[in-house]
C-alpha cells in the first residue's frame, strides 16, 4: 500500500506514514486540498515554517494508463495567497508510484540546504552545498552523474532560492532534462524556503494493485482507443504539439496581443504549430513526444536551433502566447530561448511573459524587441534591482511601473487566451480557486456555446472545473479527456478506476472527487480571508473592447457567484 513521506526540514527528521482512510480516494491536488485544510493555517505566511510543500501523485499513477504520470504540487502561493497545485509530466509521477509514495509533505523551514534522495522503502537529507547556486540543466547533470542515468529529479534554480515569486518546480524529462514545471504560483519559492534545493528519485519496484486487473486492463485499452480517435488528442495534437492552438486560437480573435490590447496577431502563423513542425523537421528536433512514458497523445516537443542542437523540450502553446504574440515577438527562436532560460533560472513562463508586455506598456522596452525581453530575464537570472522586482511577477512590477492594464487574478497572470474572447475560460480565470489558471476549465473549442456570449458561460466554467479538477485528482493529463464527450469513454474510465479500487464507480462519484476538491479549496480561500469580491478579472476586461470581436467581459459579481455553487 502506498505511504505519505514526511520530511520536516527543521529537525532533520524523515518518516513514512500510513495514509488515512478518508485519504484514500483522493490523488494529485485532492490530496493537496486535504492536507493543506487539515494541517495549514490558512493565514500562515506562505515562506513561513507553517505552510507546507505538497508533492503528490494521482489515483491511476503507476498504472499503465495512458497519461496517467501527471505530478502534482502545492502549497499556499506567495503569489496569490491562496491555496495552489500546480501540476507537470516528466518522470517523478510514475517513479513517486513505483516507490510506494503517494504523497510527499514537507514543513517547516530548514537551517542548511538539502537534497532529498528517495529509495525504495528509505528516504534521507543529504546536504547540497556542492549544488548551491546551480540551475536547473546543470543540476540535473550533476544530479545524473551523482546518483545514476536512472534518476528522476525535481528541483529548484536560481529563482527558487532566491524565493522569487514566480518561480517554478522543475521536473525531468524522459531525456533527464529539467523541461517540465509545475509553473503556476510560485511554489518553487516555497521550496527554497524550506532550503530543499532538489528532490532525487531512485528507482523503485513497487507494482500497482489492482481490484480486478482484467476489468482495468479491457477498459483502459478501451479508453486509450478513445483518446486516439478524437481529432485532437488523437491526431491535432501529436502531429504539431500544443503550438497548434496559436493559429486557432488567433482566429477565434482570443489570442493576447500587445498587452492584451488585440485579440489576433499578424504575425501568428510564424510563431504557430504548423511552422513549429516544419523548422524542426529540418533540423532534426521532433514533434509527437510524450512529456512522461506511456502517453499517446504526445503532444510535447523537442526544439532545435538552427545548428541542430537542442535548445529546449515542451515548448508550449501557453509559453509561445505569453512571450511571443502577447510581447509582440514574431520569432520562434527568440520564443525558445526565453522558454530554457525560465526553465534553466526556474521561472513560470506564463508568468514572465505577461510581466515582459507589462515592461513593453510601461516603455521599458518596446514591444517586438526580443533581445530587451531577454535582457529582462538575464536581470532576473542577475539579481539586478529591477530583476528582482520582476521576479515577483505581474502585478508587482505593473504596480510599480504605474501600468493601468494588469493582466491578473487574485494576483496571477492570465493565460493565453483573452477572456472577453472566450467567457467561459474568463468565468473559470475569475472563480477558480487558484487565479487566472486555464487548466482549472477552459472552454476552448465547447461547441454548445457561443464564446463571446454570456449565455451558458457560468454553467459550462463550472462543469469544467469540475472535471478538470477530477483528472488532476487521478492523475491524468487533461488532453487524456477531450474524450469523455463520448459516454462510451467516460464508462471505460469508471471501470478502470473499479478495476484498481474495487467497488462501484457511479459518474457522480468519481466527479464527486473533483467536487470535493473545490469545495475544499473554497473553504482554506474563504478562511485566508477572499471573498466574492476577489472573484473578478481585471478592470480592464470590464470596459475595453477587444478588437476584433468588440467584446466585453460583462458579468456582474452576482452573475457568476453560482459557478462553484454545488447545493448546500
Amino acid at each position: 500500500m502506498s505511504k505519505f513521506l514526511r520530511v520536516n526540514m527543521a529537525s532533520g527528521s524523515v518518516n513514512f506514514e500510513d495514509i488515512k482512510e478518508d485519504y484514500q480516494y483522493f490523488g494529485g491536488r485532492g490530496i493537496i486540498a486535504k492536507l493543506l485544510c487539515d494541517e495549514v493555517d490558512p493565514k500562515a505566511n506562505p515562506l513561513g515554517p507553517d505552510n507546507k510543500l505538497i508533492i503528490s501523485t494521482g489515483l491511476l499513477t503507476g498504472t499503465s494508463a495512458s497519461s496517467s504520470g501527471r505530478l502534482s504540487v502545492g502549497a499556499k502561493s506567495p503569489l496569490t495567497g491562496t491555496i495552489k497545485e500546480a501540476n507537470a509530466g516528466g518522470v517523478a509521477g510514475q517513479m513517486l508510484a513505483r516507490l510506494g509514495i503517494k504523497a510527499v509533505i514537507v514543513e517547516d523551514l530548514g537551517t542548511d540546504w538539502s537534497i532529498l534522495k528517495i529509495s525504495q522503502d528509505k528516504a534521507e537529507l543529504i546536504p547540497a552545498d556542492k549544488y548551491m547556486g546551480m540551475n536547473n540543466y546543470a543540476l540535473a547533470d550533476a544530479l545524473k552523474a551523482d546518483y545514476g542515468d536512472k534518476a528522476g529529479v525535481i528541483s529548484i534554480g536560481g529563482a527558487g532560492e532566491r524565493g522569487y515569486r514566480n518561480s517554478t518546480v522543475q521536473v525531468t524529462d524522459t531525456e533527464s532534462r529539467p523541461t517540465r514545471a509545475a509553473a503556476r504560483g510560485g511554489l518553487g519559492a516555497v521550496m527554497g524556503s524550506k532550503k530543499l534545493k532538489a528532490i532525487v528519485l531512485e528507482p523503485g519496484t513497487t507494482k500497482p494493485s489492482y481490484a480486478d486487473k482484467e476489468k482495468f486492463t479491457g477498459a483502459m485499452r478501451a479508453y486509450t482507443d478513445g483518446i486516439r480517435a478524437n481529432p485532437l488528442s488523437g491526431q491535432a495534437l501529436p502531429a504539431l504539439g500544443t503550438a497548434v492552438l496559436i493559429n486557432i486560437v488567433n482566429s477565434m480573435g482570443a489570442l493576447p496581443t500587445r498587452n492584451f490590447q488585440s485579440g489576433t496577431f499578424a504575425a501568428a502563423e510564424q510563431i504557430g504549430g504548423e511552422t513549429l513542425a516544419k523548422l524542426q523537421s529540418e533540423r532534426g528536433g521532433k514533434t509527437g513526444h510524450p512529456c512522461m512514458a506511456g502517453c499517446v497523445v504526445a503532444c510535447s516537443n523537442i526544439y532545435n536551433d538552427a545548428n541542430g542542437n537542442h535548445l529546449t523540450s515542451g515548448f508550449e502553446f501557453e509559453t509561445i502566447g505569453m512571450n511571443g504574440s502577447n510581447c509582440e515577438i514574431s520569432d520562434l527562436d527568440t520564443i525558445a530561448r526565453i522558454d530554457r532560460l525560465c526553465d534553466d533560472f526556474g521561472l513560470d513562463t506564463m508568468e514572465t511573459g505577461a510581466t515582459l508586455a507589462v515592461c513593453m506598456e510601461a516603455g521599458k522596452i518596446p514591444f517586438g524587441d526580443g533581445a530587451a525581453a531577454l535582457g529582462l530575464i538575464q536581470e532576473m537570472i542577475d539579481g539586478t534591482e529591477f530583476g528582482q522586482l520582476l521576479g515577483q511577477g505581474t502585478q508587482a512590477a505593473g504596480d510599480k511601473l504605474g501600468v493601468a492594464r494588469i493582466p491578473t487574478v487574485k494576483g496571477q497572470a492570465m493565460a493565453a487566451y483573452d477572456p472577453r474572447a472566450l467567457k467561459g475560460t474568463g468565468v473559470t480565470y475569475a472563480t477558480s480557486p487558484m487565479g487566472a489558471d486555464h487548466t482549472a476549465g477552459n472552454s476552448l473549442g465547447n461547441p454548445t456555446v457561443d464564446p463571446t456570449k454570456k449565455e451558458g458561460q457560468v454553467q459550462l466554467s463550472g462543469t469544467l472545473q469540475v472535471g478538470m479538477a477530477t483528472f488532476d485528482n487521478l492523475g491524468l493529463c487533461i488532453f487524456s479527456g477531450f474524450c469523455v464527450e463520448d459516454p462510451a469513454n467516460v464508462g471505460h474510465l469508471l471501470n478502470m478506476v473499479a478495476g484498481v479500487y474495487g467497488g462501484e464507480w457511479s459518474p457522480d462519484r468519481l466527479f464527486g472527487t473533483g467536487v470535493q476538491t473545490l469545495l475544499m479549496e473554497k473553504d482554506f480561500n474563504k478562511r485566508a480571508g477572499f471573498t466574492a469580491a476577489d472573484d473578478k478579472l481585471p478592470s480592464f476586461c470590464y470596459t475595453e473592447a477587444l478588437s476584433p470581436s468588440q467584446s466585453v467581459f460583462d458579468f456582474a459579481e452576482d452573475e457568476i457567484a453560482a459557478t462553484l455553487e454545488f447545493g448546500g
